[in-house]
């Protein structure tokens, strides 16, 4: 029998960062305002990096963690919605930055659950024994797609990526995962891409931005993501105090508070580092995987469970023995 586990993780964000106080400057907004309604106090956006960059960084610094030879990866997966082009994608790119030749490297998108649909992915592919090492990273250059002048968006959004490394484990560490989507036919969290074209007229296509339901989009998430922790609990026979940490989605601080209230989970086992990095969709989990392990709060031997939710309409969660 074929396990897995997380040999190696790592962050990387862009060095500058837009405050609540700057946003003020060009928005009718304020930190108070922001940071009462989500708990961000800053975020991190691209000057002169695109996606590709920020994978390439976080890649590096999983590949370092795990303390592997980078040829010995032989899967790629990319979860991102903000790919710098359509085609290739920045796997593909990736995989030539990084120098290896011949493996498999392809994207996904399933937005801010984009990472852990990813891990679900690299697990099944290690456990079928046909992949030894997989890098799967969330990366994420929102800013590309941001209205800056709509305050009940462009507050939330920040740039980033975050990475880990599965490979073969003799027990089985990577325990449980839960996949799940709704489509989104009251579009409730969009960006429209490019419109059909008129060959005749050949227009110049417009670029979009997101757009959201706020109450709404709030009203799922609080409701599936206690729904998912509790299925995989209930699936593996746990309880919330035979859990040693939680990691969720850092899309609002409300919807993390709310959904450990309900969980009956106390915040000092619910990581929580929104305030420093806003949402960065597919790349908020591993960000914050990475940043808890680093500041000690899961340690080798610790079970844990990261669970997000995002647009289309879809969600994920992983229970791990870390």
């Amino acid at each position: 029998m074929i396990y897995t586990k997380i040999l190696g993780t790592g962050k990387y964000v862009p060095k500058k960062t837009l405050t609540n106080n700057d946003l003020k400057e060009f928005v009718d907004t304020n930190d108070d305002w922001i940071y009462s309604r989500t708990g961000i106090k800053e975020r991190h956006i691209v000057t002169n990096e695109g996606t590709l960059d920020l994978a390439y960084q976080t890649a590096l610094k999983a590949i370092n963690s795990a303390n592997i030879n980078k040829n010995e990866i032989d899967l790629i997966i990319v979860a991102t919605v903000t790919s710098d082009f359509a085609f290739p994608g920045v796997a593909n790119l990736l995989q030539a930055k990084l120098e290896i030749e011949g493996i498999m490297a392809f994207d996904i998108n399933a937005a801010c659950s984009g990472f852990i649909y990813a891990m679900q992915i690299a697990d099944k592919m290690i456990k079928s024994g046909s992949f030894n090492n997989a890098l799967i990273i969330g990366a994420e250059t929102l800013s590309r797609l941001t209205d800056w002048r709509d305050r009940n968006t462009c507050v939330l959004f920040g740039d980033g990526a975050g990475a880990m490394i599965i490979g073969k484990s003799e027990t089985n560490q990577i325990i449980d995962i839960i996949t799940g989507s709704k489509g989104d036919e009251d579009m409730l969290l969009y960006y429209k891409n490019a419109d059909i074209k008129d060959p005749k007229i050949n227009a110049t296509s417009k670029q979009d931005h997101i757009h959201m339901k706020g109450n709404d989009v709030f009203k799922f998430a609080t409701r599936i993501m206690p729904k998912t922790v509790k299925s995989l609990l209930q699936r593996n026979k746990l309880n919330v105090d035979d859990i040693n940490f939680f990691v969720a989605h850092q899309a609002n601080s409300r919807i993390i508070t709310k959904s450990a209230r309900d969980l009956g989970i106390k915040m000092d086992k619910m990581f929580m580092n929104i305030d420093k990095y806003g949402n960065t969709s597919a790349a908020s989990v591993p960000i914050a995987i990475d940043e808890a392990i680093e500041k000690g709060l899961i340690n080798r031997g610790d079970l844990f469970i990261t669970v997000a939710f995002g647009g289309g309409l879809t969600w994920a969660g992983a229970l791990i023995k870390y």
